[in-house]
């Protein structure tokens, strides 16, 4: 059986598909490319069989998807993809307009939540383009703050000289800006725990031999990935424009497994969200072991 398997193409998915790009691992499987929402409507339409969703996609409708095992792009403090760049600081922000991500539910959540329980402020959310690569675009709408995600993020990012918390970070990257918040780093500074952005996961109706050996080949291939990150992380610069060095401290830096420490974070997430209605109340369940 072909199954159909999505693929978010920022670099930060480079680590558990690169063996399978290289012909090192084999799957039998198409590979469909999309960014996180693209991928959520594929598989909550029934149109991929199994896929890398936003963490807050399983939350959503829990009872269609299985999780797999030991896989899942999450970080224990910075992320260095998901950034806030704000003209002022977060907690100054209330009634002002924030543009934010329409690329990535679970992102847009987590600074929701930041915003009320950490910031406490109440900005006005308007919804835009994460991926811009021509900065000057940034200045373009009316607003204060904007959320940019994925490899856009990290080039901002790793352009921004060092500093404090989230003071004068953005301003060699993105003049216009003064303050960057690295959402990764916030949540771990609130909670304590590591973020999960996304899981992957397979439809319930899919045989569970075919789901299985799909499950084996990316873990197969996540395991490469995690043993090659210089490798991977020259072909990261080439497609980004981020130096090597940085494209590699980032690869590094994000974990591809779900462990228990991830799966504390990845509960107290989804708790946070039931708890404001923004997702039902589910459970985590997971492909059967062979």
């Amino acid at each position: 059986m072909t199954l159909t398997i999505g693929r978010i193409p920022y670099i930060n998915c480079y680590p558990v598909y690169g063996a399978i790009d290289r012909g090192l691992i084999t799957i039998d499987a198409d590979l469909v490319d999309g960014v996180p929402t693209a991928l959520n409507a594929l598989m909550a339409g029934g149109k991929l069989d199994v896929s890398v969703v936003s963490a807050v996609e399983y939350a959503r409708d829990s009872r269609r998807y299985l999780l797999l095992p030991d896989l899942a792009i999450s970080c224990d403090g910075p992320v260095r993809s998901v950034m806030l760049f704000s003209k002022r600081p977060a907690t100054e922000l209330s009634q002002r307009r924030v543009l934010v991500s329409r690329s990535s539910m679970t992102s847009v959540a987590l600074l929701e939540l930041l915003f009320e329980n950490v910031w406490h402020a109440r900005p006005v959310f308007v919804p835009t383009d994460a991926e811009i690569s021509d900065v000057a675009r940034f200045g373009a709408e009316d607003h204060e703050a904007r959320l940019v995600i994925g490899d856009a993020a990290l080039l901002l990012e790793s352009s921004s000289a060092p500093s404090g918390r989230g003071v004068d970070k953005a301003s060699q990257a993105v003049p216009q800006y003064r303050h960057a918040y690295d959402l990764g780093a916030e949540w771990k500074r609130w909670t304590g725990l590591p973020f999960v952005f996304a899981v992957w996961v397979a439809q319930r109706n899919v045989a569970v031999d075919a789901a299985l050996a799909a499950h084996a080949g990316l873990i197969a291939s996540r395991d490469w990935g995690i043993a090659n990150v210089p490798t991977l992380a020259k072909r990261a610069a080439e497609a980004t424009g981020v130096a090597v060095n940085a494209c590699e401290e980032y690869l590094e830096g994000l974990d591809y497994g779900l462990s228990y420490p991830h799966l504390a974070g990845l509960t107290e997430f989804y708790r946070r969200l039931v708890e404001r209605g923004s997702v039902p109340n589910g459970t985590l369940t997971f492909l059967p072991a062979a």
